[in-house]
């Protein structure tokens, strides 16, 4: 991947509605090459998807609740079970694997207070292996950003 490949990304970043016509402007091509670079980094898979970025408070999910996990045993079975089950609910938007004393950092949207009680008691909760959950909410956003860094 090269610098045109890399402001083709971010342009993308900024704008995933951008026309072949558009971004090739923006990135000083002509669209023939660009449109040829940007599947080449869809087949790629460096471009996974595209996506549309909804205000989580208008769609009716206001509260952001950032989650650690900590679990029992750290065998491949353990691991495997906890990474599987979480794969499937839906208020964990994200779930990253941490060193340090948590194992897991989920970021998690829920409607309010009693919803995210519901959530850990139905879903988190039921998930063998659990050994300590340590919840902090996000009262507010300083900074939520798509775009990659240039390098």
């Amino acid at each position: 991947m090269d610098k045109t490949d890399q402001k083709i990304i971010r342009e993308l970043q900024r704008d995933g509605r951008l026309t072949n016509q558009e971004l090739a402007e923006r990135v000083n091509l002509s669209p023939s090459p660009c449109l040829r670079r940007l599947r080449n980094l869809e087949q790629q898979g460096i471009i996974r998807g595209y996506s549309a970025i909804v205000d989580q408070k208008r769609y009716g999910l206001p509260v952001t609740v950032f989650v650690r996990i900590k679990l029992q045993h750290h065998t491949e079975q353990a691991v495997g079970e906890f990474e599987t089950a979480i794969k499937y609910i839906d208020e964990i938007l994200e779930a990253h694997l941490m060193t340090g004393d948590w194992d897991y950092l989920l970021r998690v949207i829920v409607a309010s207070l009693e919803d995210y009680e519901r959530f850990t008691r139905q879903s988190i909760h039921r998930i063998p292996g659990v050994a300590g959950i340590e919840t902090s909410f996000a009262y507010g956003e300083v900074k939520r950003t798509n775009l990659f860094p240039a390098i």
